[in-house]
């Protein structure tokens, strides 16, 4: 793990533009930085409650961590089996996890541009490495991703993995 100096954080926020977009109130958001934050949720569990070993109701928003080579792995697995929801990923796309977990969503939303995301102290961060994706599961979540115009919309509840033939 990399070491982080005092300036840095893992902690990094999705811009309230995103939701603002979406359109939705969720239901739960199980990697929350906490109460009174802008992600439009009816219940939050942070770091100290461990979302992954509470259960998962409603609309769920998803931000996990997105640290170690395959962090958000254990929180796709919850999300894609709960099937309701809107999840922001990292968009590395050659990743095998990637193949493996994020091309199961019924829906994905790859927004235009690197999403600059907040600090905790409220600055903007600079551009990213790299991109991310919305996935969506669920008629709730699908409808706000075809809609937000966020950037290239996906249908993939007919996609094929050639692979397995």
């Amino acid at each position: 793990m990399q070491e982080l100096r005092p300036s840095e954080t893992s902690e990094w926020y999705t811009p309230k533009y995103i939701f603002d977009a979406l359109n939705c109130q969720f239901d739960l958001d199980p990697c929350s930085p906490g109460p009174g934050h802008w992600v439009p949720a009816n219940k939050v569990y942070t770091i100290e409650d461990d979302g992954l070993v509470h259960p998962w109701e409603g609309l769920v928003w998803m931000n996990p961590p997105f640290g170690g080579r395959n962090g958000q792995v254990p929180w796709l697995k919850k999300f894609l089996i709960h099937g309701n929801g809107i999840a922001l990923v990292s968009a590395l796309t050659s990743s095998g996890w990637f193949h493996d977990w994020a091309t199961k969503a019924e829906t994905l939303v790859f927004p235009r541009g690197k999403t600059k995301f907040i600090r905790p102290d409220g600055s903007v961060g600079k551009s990213p490495g790299y991109g991310i994706v919305l996935l969506g599961m669920g008629d709730r979540a699908n409808k706000a991703l075809r809609q937000c115009k966020l950037g290239w919309f996906v249908d993939n509840m007919n996609w094929v993995d050639f692979e397995d033939d």
